[in-house]
Parts: structure tokens; C-alpha cells; sequence
């Protein structure tokens, strides 16, 4: 029996030889994959489990999928109040799996990745989620980020016209149209700079979707997907929690997403709750959100370009989903437009 991405017989060797409390042989099933980071449930022979991740096969960019910088990461962050599965360990050996790759222990929950996710959750129990999620973010952005070893993960200030500047020049570099909303955001952001909030831990893509939630107690039990993590401005995960969220009775912004069905709190409500808890002034949330939403843009136009290219190798796509890709680009686009013309 072979399972992509895993050699079957020299991880169940390490693991053996460097994962407490588990004992071959193992079964393994892969929870998400694609075109990112591939994550895996592994149960030992007395069934005990525990969760595998390393970089998806082909390809990649070892810089965009380091399992030794997430390890550390959530190693870090599981020192706090932030919550994160436990590492385990992590296997830098090459030789082992074509790839290093890093062991955590599993977290019981739920991923609200659509709006059935959340069905069966009573309106409270929506609305203490929601806020429970805005609450972790506010803990994740007080974590000092020496005390907790991060200090050297990045350079500390000019976040946003750093990823400003970058995501400028990689639409020059993967788009395949000229789109005049594109353009004129990254402008117009470049033109007004905020002065960055602090320093923080920014998650970069954090939203329900990449969190586990225990849905009967209405509390975020793990964050997970750390590969886009950085030190930066804490404003740009609120604003990017911004362009997923919809408020109740609105229609969806992202179908990868529960909110917009009653019960959830409002943006704004979160807003405010984030704004209470750490004290930080959300009246240019606007920017963030645009900035965020014209960056998912151009990371859809990426993806659109690699496909149309030939370049994602044996991945197969239908025509729907691939025309996914390039009208969301363009609605990503006009609702960053539409974030910066709102009033302060």
C-alpha cells in the first residue's frame, strides 16, 4: 500500500524512534491536501493518533512551505494563551520523506469552512464562536514576541509596504488581463501608507476555516495553518478576517466560510470587541481590508495563470473551478476598491 507523500516504512521507523507514546504500524489518512501544505491523521497500532504535515509533493517553493519555521512557530505560540495543537517533533532529515516534515498532537473539533458547517449550532452558540475567534486574535496580537522566541521571525516594521510592494510586482509578473481595479488599489494603498500598528504575530490567514472549533462549547480549541505567518502590522489579520466575513442576512463574500447566516456577530461588533480588548484604533480598518482583499486577488490570478500555463503539473481542474479563479480576482478586486472609498 503506498499513500502519497509518505514512505510508509521510514516514517513509521521515525516516528517510532522519535515520537513519545505511539508504536507501529501506522495507518495514514490524509485530512487536506493540494496545493498546499499536505496534512495527515496518523493512528498508531493502539490507536492513538497524531497529525503529520509536510510540504505538498512536486514542485515548491521551499521558502513557502518551511515545516521547521511552522514547527517553531507553533511551538512558540503554544506557550501562551493562543490555542494550538502540541508539537511532537519535527524530522529535518530529507532522506526520510522526500521532505522535512513535523508531528503534532491532534485537537478535537470542528472546521466551519461553509455555512452548513455551522448549521446545526444554535444562535448563541454562533454568536460566542464568532467572538471567541476575535478574542483569540486579540491574545495572539499581546504575545510579546521576544519573550516567546519570535523575535528574529521578521523584520519588525514596514510590513504593509513591503507586502504592498511585493504583491505589485507579482500581479506584473502572473496576471494574464489588464484589470483597471487592480491597478488602481495598489496605488492607491501605496500612496497612503498607515503608520503600522505594532508589532506583532500575524497569522496571515487566519478565519474560521483554518481553526478547529469545539461547536457545542463555542470555543476555538485550535488555530492552525501557520505557513503564511509572520512579524508584522496585528491590523492586517482584522482586516483580513474583513473580507471573509459577511455579516447575517448578507450574502456570502467567501463560500469557504459559515458567517453571513444568522447568529454570527456583525464585523463591526468584532471590530469593537477587538478594539476594547487591545485598546488599538480600528478607524482606518478600511485600508486593511482592502489591502487584504486585493492581495487575495492577486493570489487568485496566480493560481488562474499557473493552471492556464500548464504549470501545476498533473493537478487536475474543471472549467468551472478554473473560472472560479479568474472571476474571483475580479470580485476580490472591486471589493478592495469598495473598502477604500468607504468613509472613516
Amino acid at each position: 500500500m503506498s499513500i502519497t507523500g509518505i514512505d510508509i516504512e521510514r516514517v513509521t521507523d521515525w516516528l517510532d524512534r522519535n515520537i513519545d507514546g505511539v508504536a507501529g504500524p501506522y495507518t495514514f489518512d490524509l485530512i487536506t491536501g493540494g496545493r498546499s501544505n499536505l496534512t495527515y491523521r496518523v493512528t498508531d497500532a493502539g490507536g492513538t493518533t497524531v497529525v503529520l504535515r509536510r510540504p505538498p509533493t512536486g514542485n515548491v517553493l521551499a521558502s513557502a512551505h518551511d515545516m521547521v519555521r511552522e514547527h517553531t512557530i507553533i511551538s512558540a505560540v503554544g506557550s501562551t494563551a493562543v490555542p494550538v495543537p502540541e508539537t511532537l517533533g519535527v524530522c529535518t532529515d530529507e532522506n526520510v520523506n522526500g521532505a522535512p516534515f513535523y508531528v503534532m498532537s491532534l485537537v478535537e473539533g470542528v472546521v466551519l469552512d461553509s455555512a452548513e458547517a455551522a448549521a446545526d449550532m444554535s444562535i448563541d452558540q454562533r454568536r460566542e464562536a464568532g467572538e471567541h475567534l476575535i478574542d483569540v486574535l486579540a491574545d495572539l496580537h499581546a504575545v510579546d514576541v521576544d519573550e516567546v522566541g519570535l523575535g528574529d521571525l521578521a523584520k519588525r516594521t514596514g510590513y504593509v509596504e513591503r507586502q504592498v510592494r511585493r504583491w505589485t510586482m507579482q500581479w506584473e509578473k502572473s496576471k494574464t488581463r489588464e484589470l483597471a481595479s487592480i491597478d488602481e488599489v495598489g496605488r492607491r494603498l501605496a500612496a497612503d501608507l498607515p503608520e503600522q500598528a505594532g508589532v506583532s504575530i500575524a497569522h496571515g490567514d487566519y478565519r474560521f476555516g483554518n481553526c478547529l472549533v469545539d461547536t457545542n462549547a463555542a470555543r476555538v480549541t485550535g488555530v492552525l495553518d501557520w505557513e503564511l505567518c509572520t512579524l508584522g502590522d496585528p491590523l492586517a489579520d482584522v482586516g483580513y478576517l474583513g473580507v471573509y466575513w459577511s455579516d447575517p442576512g448578507e450574502e456570502q463574500a467567501r463560500p469557504n466560510d459559515p458567517t453571513g447566516i444568522v447568529g454570527f456577530p456583525t464585523y463591526a461588533e468584532l471590530l469593537e470587541r477587538y478594539s476594547l480588548r487591545t485598546g488599538r484604533d480600528l478607524s482606518n480598518i478600511g485600508y486593511y481590508v482592502a489591502f487584504s482583499s486585493w492581495r487575495l486577488a492577486v493570489i487568485s490570478e496566480g493560481v488562474y495563470a499557473r493552471f492556464l500555463n500548464g504549470a501545476m503539473g498533473n493537478q487536475e481542474i474543471d472549467d468551472e473551478t478554473l473560472s472560479a479563479f479568474k472571476t474571483g480576482t475580479e470580485r476580490l478586486a472591486e471589493d478592495a476598491l469598495a473598502a477604500l472609498s468607504r468613509p472613516r
